[in-house]
């Protein structure tokens, strides 16, 4: 049937694929009238089932594996550059307790297109933001996590934590451009991952150092006798 080749299918793509290139695709699938028909009356069925606001909280692991986020201003209930989920639109955070004796590493990375940067909250208080760079666009290629993390033109954020209780959301700072509007896309896919490790105890420290200390006096003595 003419015009139906230009609806997307996510599934032609592979998983993950990025939902800030699937809207941009289907923000320019085409412009025959049965599209925008039946886009206008799925956005209107969308809207008159959405369910009540809510927030989504997700128990981050400390297990150093990359959990999503979402950025779309064009989904229900939310409306914004804030995260939310993918699922159901709802504001979405990542709570964790780091225990008392440990330390956190919490790494925040953009992915999608390249250009994007984000505000990272806790409780709702700024924590920081992701690393400047370069505005980008939808003619760029896509990258998920790691392959994001390791390439310079994608943000990301290394924030240390200590002991205490966590509530991370975020909200975007920089958009990329749509290259076909030339407006921001307003959208895009992140991933936030969490490490923890043990601080180590003050008297081992001292021991450490004690002994550190004795083996470079222990050196120069047998040095001084070699001479």
């Amino acid at each position: 049937m003419p015009g139906t080749e230009a609806v997307i299918d996510p599934s032609r793509y592979g998983h993950p694929y990025p939902r800030q290139s699937l809207l941009f695709l289907e923000r320019h699938a085409g412009e025959h009238p049965m599209n925008k028909h039946l886009m206008a009356a799925t956005l209107a069925a969308a809207a008159m089932i959405a369910a009540p606001a809510h927030a989504t909280s997700v128990a981050l692991a400390a297990d150093g594996a990359w959990n999503d986020f979402t950025v779309d201003n064009t989904v229900a209930p939310a409306y914004g550059t804030g995260w939310v989920d993918d699922v159901d639109g709802s504001p979405l955070s990542f709570s964790f307790t780091i225990a008392a004796g440990s330390v956190g590493t919490l790494t925040i990375v953009d992915a999608g297109f390249a250009g994007d940067t984000f505000l990272v909250t806790d409780g709702g208080a700024l924590l920081g933001q992701t690393s400047s760079v370069a505005p980008g666009t939808t003619d760029g290629t896509t990258a998920w996590y790691d392959d994001a993390l390791a390439d310079p033109a994608y943000s990301r954020g290394v924030f240390t934590l200590g002991a205490g209780t966590y509530e991370i959301s975020g909200s975007l700072l920089q958009s990329v451009i749509d290259s076909g509007t030339g407006a921001a896309l307003d959208s895009t896919n992140g991933g936030i991952r969490l490490s923890v490790s043990s601080v180590p105890e003050p008297t081992s420290a001292a021991l450490l150092l004690a002994g550190l200390a004795a083996v470079g006096a222990l050196a120069r003595r047998q040095s001084r006798k070699s001479i």
